[in-house]
């Protein structure tokens, strides 16, 4: 017997609008297939202890910084689970400090999942001059994980999501 495709997914949240896209197709996905669902939320240490070494931030801005992404983080987590209890889907959250990229990668592998859910621009692609931040992290994630990612860029998720 094959193994089904989807066992365990992992949902990187932001707190983008395009990340809570990314859960909701997650959760659709998780309720469809039957498979596990995690969502992860990474405060970017990584990022604020590079802006106090360039004294871009004195410390104790940097740890106010964090301690409001952490409330963040955790805020948009229970929102997703709030989403997920919406269509009685179960869902696992976690919340890491460090860098985005290499703790998506680390969660979906402690994790053992099959795919990784991350959200994107509606018209974005590899070429493009203008590369943000977040694009330039899926990419990290994309180049550097060991199972499968999927970027989601469905433009009628809200509607679908109603509907699932």
């Amino acid at each position: 017997m094959i193994k089904p495709l989807f066992q365990k997914i992992i949902v990187a949240v932001n707190g983008s609008e395009r990340s809570v896209h990314a859960a909701m197709y997650g959760i659709m996905m998780a309720k469809q297939f039957r498979c596990d669902l995690k969502a992860v939320y990474v405060v970017d240490t990584a990022t604020i202890r590079q802006l106090t070494l360039t004294k871009f931030f004195v410390s104790e801005e940097g740890a106010d910084f964090e301690t409001n992404l952490t409330e963040d983080g955790n805020r948009y987590l229970n929102y997703v689970i709030s989403l997920a209890k919406q269509k009685g889907v179960k869902i696992e959250t976690e919340l890491r400090k460090g860098s985005v990229f290499s703790e998506i990668i680390k969660a979906a592998d402690d994790y053992k999942a099959s795919a990784i859910l991350l959200g994107g621009k509606e018209h974005e692609t590899a070429f493009s001059g203008n590369r943000d931040t977040i694009s330039a992290t899926n990419g990290d994630i994309i180049a550097n994980a060991r199972c499968n990612v999927l970027v989601v860029r469905e433009p009628d998720i809200e509607k679908l999501f109603k509907i699932a």
